[in-house]
């Protein structure tokens, strides 16, 4: 039976550390500030940012919520995302995904001071990443790593297989995992992949970021690895008030039966996003005051 991964747990350690030095930097005069911009009505989206704003306030942090029509041009955004980049209060800029059709993504996060890019989707702060130069690290996948750490998982040497090649998870992840201070040999997954249970069953750690519920099966894992599930997918369940569940992309219930380690799906990913997020906040104002 696998130790169940809590990272609500860990997650609230981080934001308690981040509290703290919120009012260490009040104290000077200065209140972290995030402008989190929503176009749309999407309502997993607005989900996520009333909850990334519910922590914001719990931190001491300042949160402007800006809400646009789903009509709103991308002019429109562009000049908004222009006046936040020299609003001096304003310390991180988040734009949440996806946007509406009509607008070109990389466009308005190109737009926006790297300085500000709280998410580390910036092409500046991708490179930094790659390079491994100081600079903002995407949410989840620094999550997914400062969770190994605090639960100390071998990392140097270990066989990671990524499972998922998106730009805000897959691709990121990888690209951390194999740099030097971490030391893991990765391989990585996708729809591409022919025979993806003679990968995983190779591995020491499997990272499912597919955005396929219950995609791994326990018989695709060998006995006491770590599985780190980053899915969460909404499936019918006519006995849920909202009709649905959710889920990762691991089949929870047979696997934690033969995994060392597993997160939850929700309770493991998802929390370390939201402190990896306000830590990056005041990671900004920090650099930005002095």
């Amino acid at each position: 039976m696998a130790i169940i991964i809590d990272g609500k747990t860990i997650g609230l350690q981080i934001r308690e550390e981040v509290q703290q030095r919120a009012a260490a930097l009040k104290v000077q005069g200065v209140t972290p500030c995030l402008a989190v911009v929503l176009a749309g009505e999407d309502p997993a989206s607005l989900s996520y940012v009333t909850a990334k704003e519910k922590a914001l306030a719990e931190a001491g942090m300042e949160s402007r919520d800006i809400r646009l029509p789903a009509a709103t041009t991308e002019a429109e955004l562009l000049s908004l995302i222009a006046a936040l980049n020299s609003d001096t209060a304003v310390h991180g800029i988040l734009i949440q995904l996806p946007l509406p059709k009509h607008i070109n993504e990389d466009r308005v996060i190109t737009a926006m001071d790297p300085a500000k890019d709280v998410d580390g989707f910036h092409p500046v702060s991708v490179g930094n990443m790659v390079l491994g130069r100081p600079g903002f690290l995407p949410c989840t996948p620094h999550g997914v790593l400062v969770l190994l750490r605090k639960l100390r998982i071998p990392l140097s040497g270990a066989h990671a297989v990524v499972i998922g090649r998106s730009n805000i998870v897959g691709k990121p992840l990888a690209n951390l995992l194999a740099r030097r201070d971490v030391n893991a040999t990765v391989t990585v997954c996708h729809t591409g992949t022919k025979d993806l249970a003679r990968h995983t069953l190779q591995a020491d750690i499997v990272i499912a970021a597919a955005g396929s519920p219950g995609l791994i099966k326990a018989e695709m894992i060998q006995p006491g690895v770590v599985v780190i599930d980053v899915g969460v997918n909404r499936v019918p369940d006519l006995t849920k008030a909202k009709g649905y569940r959710l889920c990762g992309d691991v089949d929870f219930e047979s696997v934690k039966e033969k995994a060392g380690f597993i997160t939850p799906v929700p309770g493991g990913v998802g929390p370390m996003t939201i402190a990896m997020l306000l830590q990056n906040v005041m990671q900004a104002a920090e650099v930005q005051y002095e």
